[in-house]
């Protein structure tokens, strides 16, 4: 069987992604700081323990994992003169450091299997707000890592990306109470007129996981937000 770990498999993306791959026919390893998933096996973990690959290796004792999907992701809702080097360091080690780490400490098994590596960014990567320097720095970074992964590991491992827009999970939901703003208000902003839904993510980074010519890629997955010029 094929089996799968993704990380952050507790939250909104994550466990549509455990949901997608399992109706796919994988098993799924499901990494998250909550103490349970839908996946097949859990691992209550977080990420952004500075050993991470180490420690998930050794916890799946010497399970054969065929994929990866970097999903787990802090938040850092900030403007940059007041992020702290905590703040920063807290959610580079989540959503830069540890899907290197993790990418990594799973390449051998990865490449032996000819796997893959879905890395979830955001199109803050490429188009982004005030108050997220911190967060859109990192995901940036996750952009430009999966370009070099991507080169460095082929043709044994593909290495993706998939930039989501706004999705209706709760670090949006989140968000938009800290900023006011009704998930309507929010929803009539987009070309779409709508947000999108977690499953939309999910199946979005599955179609990357298994079309086998396709590595290096930045696939935006936002309801058309970062097509539409700001001055309009």
């Amino acid at each position: 069987m094929r089996r799968v770990m993704v990380t952050g498999a507790a939250g909104g993306v994550g466990s549509a992604c455990v949901r997608v791959f399992r109706n796919a026919g994988y098993e799924v390893v499901g990494v998250d700081r909550q103490p349970s998933s839908d996946a097949d096996l859990h691992i209550q973990f977080d990420v952004g323990r500075p050993d991470c690959g180490v420690e998930i290796v050794q916890a799946l004792d010497s399970m054969e994992i065929d994929g990866l999907v970097n999903n787990a992701a802090d938040a850092l809702d900030k403007l940059a003169v007041d992020v702290t080097a905590e703040d920063f360091d807290n959610v580079y080690a989540v959503n830069l450091r540890a899907p290197l780490l993790l990418a990594s400490a799973l390449k051998q098994d990865l490449a032996a299997r000819s796997g893959f590596v879905v890395n979830v960014a955001s199109v803050h990567a490429v188009a982004t707000s005030k108050s997220v320097a911190g967060y859109a720095a990192t995901k940036g970074g996750l952009l430009a890592m999966t370009r070099a992964l991507a080169l460095e590991w082929a043709p044994d491992v593909r290495v993706n990306a998939v930039l989501p827009g706004a999705v209706n999970t709760r670090m949006l939901q989140e968000g938009l109470a800290r900023s006011g703003m009704t998930m309507d208000e929010f929803a009539e902003r987009q070309p779409l007129g709508r947000v999108g839904d977690a499953i939309e993510i999910a199946e979005a980074i599955h179609f990357l996981a298994v079309n086998t010519f396709t590595t290096g890629s930045a696939l935006i997955v936002d309801g058309g937000a970062t097509a539409r010029l700001s001055t309009e």
